[in-house]
């Protein structure tokens, strides 16, 4: 699970109780963080505040939404007219709480996500071969499983969720490595998936960039 809220002394009390719970947590403060997170690990579920410094929290579920990214979402937040509560859902949200909120709901509200989010298995092609999103593996043609680091899981998963796009190193910087400052990082992870998988897993379009290849 992965939660997105700025609120220290809530983010410290939700992450004791959905710890307590069983779930595993991540935690993320500000908005561009989550979308870090969100876009290079995968979730069942994402809980996201609103009002978020660096990346509004509609904001972030909009460009989740854009980038494939289908784990559960529950918006919590405390803004609570019937229009926002159509905002968020409308923006990607499966489900709206409105702060002042009982735990125990929450956490009911979540065994419900969780249990949608088990019925999804992504499965994303690439050529005869397919990226599983939910174990983070590439599963070869002849059914072997090549398991990869969250880095090299975020870099392919974006090129095998558009396949037919051409994507700039900066556009890759900027999505999958936004903590690093050189574009060079992009390269040395494709170097790394192509060596751990195979050459044709990523294609390079000369001048341009990179795109998904075909196994």
């Amino acid at each position: 699970m992965l939660l997105v809220e700025d609120d220290c002394e809530l983010v410290e009390l939700l992450a004791t109780v959905l710890r307590d719970e069983g779930y595993t947590v991540d935690v993320a403060s500000d908005g561009q963080r989550g979308l870090h997170l969100a876009l290079t690990r995968p979730y069942d579920v994402v809980v996201i505040d609103r009002g978020l410094p660096a990346l509004d929290g509609l904001d972030l579920l909009v460009r989740l939404r854009s980038k494939s990214v289908r784990a559960r979402a529950l918006i919590l937040t405390a803004m609570a007219t019937v229009h926002d509560r159509i905002d968020g859902l409308d923006a990607g949200a499966d489900d709206y709480l409105v702060k002042p909120f009982d735990l125990d709901e929450l956490s009911a509200r979540l065994r419900a996500l969780c249990r949608r989010s088990q019925e999804l298995a992504e499965v994303l092609p690439i050529g005869a071969a397919r990226l599983d999103v939910g174990q983070r593996e590439v599963v070869l043609h002849d059914g072997g499983r090549v398991p990869l680091t969250a880095r090299e899981f975020g870099l392919l998963r974006v090129l095998a969720t558009h396949p037919d796009t051409v994507h700039t190193r900066a556009s890759l910087r900027r999505v999958v490595f936004p903590d690093a400052s050189a574009t060079s990082i992009v390269d040395t992870y494709v170097y790394y998936l192509r060596t751990k998988i195979d050459r044709s897993v990523v294609h390079t379009v000369q001048g341009l960039g990179y795109r998904l290849g075909a196994l």
